[in-house]
């Protein structure tokens, strides 16, 4: 029987490493093929073909709505049941060593950033950079008291489609002062009115903020709320089945997003020379943190091999490239990570959705190189002050940053504004954004789940629910499991199962 149970776990497993190898295979061709068919359809269509382009887009589309709809269950329940069901000891250590992994990441990625940009100087070099858009006004201490005001949304429900933002009126107003000589009128603009308006978008802090509160009460209440913590566990079992059925149609929708993208690109010749050397230098930072850095950091907290820890991640990390969202990628991580790189659910429910709201060091790298890398456009050299204030304003707006596309362009303004250089500038780098937008969420994603597997590591005792003893007894009964039987009322056979299961997930 014994020998029979293990040849039937083998070819088990066998199969589950071919069905993951294969859907590999399938988002790698998926890649492939979709900048294939993007180059190919320029030949026929022209980037004003927006309509054309809209169709294309249409199963894309389809794939970051089913991710989308499942953030917010998926979100809720899993920092909810992970805090409900952690040690009321550990729950803190967990807290506080994820926020230093966080910071400490995200800084190093912009000290990089910072190195490589101020050592290639980009933006001193190649040709002239046209403008391609226009950039909204920001305004540093509004955007910061936003990120503040939805961590409490007034009602929960509205903050699952919308959130909270300042919206800032200003009047030019003409001042003359003396020179010295004459007098000269210079134009400056007054702040005469703020109001708060609501923004359509879900406010994934808030909940974020909701779900941790709600599962530490949980924890607190005990038995008194335990049917609480059963509801949001079948909720989050039942998201996690619904992501492994969106996984398999994710090649089709990389695809047509990756195509279609690329139809719409203007003049790709132009635009790489033109931001070529910018797009390198952006390009070496996020490899070089992705690659060298956060694995070294692995490896040194946990002694294990960081690259097949990354490997059994490439099912996330194909899809975060495809869809430039951390957010909509967060169901696809948590599956690897539970069942590819046997991470605690403990960890993974908590670590990753918080990771993805505020860890973003892919974003963090961009804006630092960004901002400096317009500074040099505009012939200016920041000084050792100006650097500093550079490096510690993308660390905190890349946390205020959302796991949506091209969300670090908005942040970018904070960074901009911050050291005095013009925000509208910011348009000299949006043909290029949507482009690096895939790789720094990719990166993105990597910190994340390193973060998730060192984590794991280092509280791997404190997360294990049976002492060494008890393993050893679940060991000796389970061969008996399978030969007792479930007396007149099936009492005995229920109990059996109940602990048969949980030890099987331990």
């Amino acid at each position: 029987m014994a020998s029979d149970k293990a040849s039937r776990s083998k070819n088990e497993r066998f199969r589950e490493i071919l069905i993951d190898n294969l859907l590999i295979v399938f988002m790698i061709i998926a890649v492939i093929v979709g900048i294939g068919m993007g180059f190919g359809l320029r030949n026929h269509w022209s980037p004003d073909d927006e309509v054309k382009i809209f169709y294309l887009n249409f199963p894309g589309d389809l794939l970051l709505n089913m991710l989308k709809l499942l953030i917010l269950p998926l979100v809720v329940s899993s920092i909810i049941t992970a805090l409900a069901s952690l040690d009321k000891r550990a729950s803190g250590k967990l807290g506080l060593a994820a926020v230093c992994y966080y910071m400490t990441t995200t800084l190093i990625a912009v000290i990089l950033g910072i190195i490589l940009v101020v050592s290639i100087q980009p933006g001193f070099r190649g040709n002239e950079i046209e403008s391609t858009g226009s950039a909204k006004r920001s305004n540093p201490l509004a955007s910061l008291l936003d990120l503040i005001r939805n961590c409490f949304p007034p009602n929960i429900i509205e903050s699952c489609f919308s959130k909270k933002e300042t919206e800032i009126t200003y009047e030019n107003i003409n001042m003359t002062k003396y020179n010295g000589t004459h007098n000269v009128t210079e134009l400056y603009e007054k702040e005469v009115s703020a109001k708060i308006k609501t923004q359509s978008g879900m406010n994934v802090l808030g909940l974020v903020v909701f779900s941790i509160f709600f599962g530490c009460t949980i924890n607190h209440l005990g038995e008194r709320a335990k049917i609480l913590l059963q509801m949001f566990e079948a909720l989050n079992d039942v998201v996690m089945v619904l992501v492994r059925l969106v996984i398999w149609y994710s090649p089709i929708g990389i695809m047509f997003l990756i195509a279609a993208k690329f139809v719409g690109m203007s003049d790709p010749v132009k635009i790489f020379a033109q931001l070529g050397l910018y797009f390198a230098t952006v390009i070496t930072g996020l490899v070089i943190h992705g690659a060298i850095i956060l694995p070294l950091i692995y490896f040194a907290a946990t002694r294990k091999n960081p690259f097949i820890f990354m490997y059994n991640m490439l099912k996330a990390i194909i899809t975060a490239w495809g869809t430039a969202s951390s957010s909509a990628t967060l169901p696809i991580t948590m599956d690897c990570l539970v069942d590819n790189n046997g991470v605690s659910p403990v960890v993974a429910k908590f670590v990753a959705p918080v990771g993805a709201t505020i860890n973003m060091d892919g974003t963090a790298l961009y804006e630092a190189v960004a901002a400096i890398f317009i500074a040099q456009v505009n012939g200016i050299t920041l000084d050792i002050s100006e650097i500093i204030i550079v490096s510690l304003t993308a660390t905190a707006a890349a946390i205020g940053a959302a796991g949506v596309p091209q969300a670090g362009l908005v942040t970018m303004l904070i960074v901009l504004t911050a050291v005095g250089l013009p925000t509208e500038d910011v348009t000299l780098i949006l043909a290029i954004d949507w482009l690096l937008d895939r790789f720094r969420t990719a990166i993105n994603v990597i910190g994340d789940s390193i973060g998730a597997g060192i984590l794991n590591h280092i509280f791997r005792n404190t997360l294990s629910s049976l002492s060494e003893g008890q393993i050893d007894d679940a060991i000796g009964l389970e061969d008996e499991l399978d030969i007792k039987t479930e007396n007149s009322n099936g009492v005995k056979a229920v109990d059996n199962m109940a602990f048969k299961d949980t030890y099987t997930k331990l």
